[in-house]
């Protein structure tokens, strides 16, 4: 075993940040993707519905 220190620069560690969670916005703060319905045809939607659906409503 060598005690001969590694030559290859580290990656520096994350910095911690204690700034307050609560004086960020959230994505729930916003109207945005509250019931907006996407475009798309009714085959589209058909598609969706049946993929999402629990196997036991199937």
């Amino acid at each position: 075993m060598s005690n001969v220190p590694d030559s290859a620069p580290r990656e520096p560690k994350p910095a911690l940040v204690f700034d307050d969670p609560l004086d960020q916005q959230s994505s729930d703060d916003t109207d945005r993707g509250w019931g907006e319905r996407p475009s798309g045809d009714s085959a589209a939607d058909l598609k969706r519905f049946l993929d999402e659906k629990p196997p036991h409503h199937v």
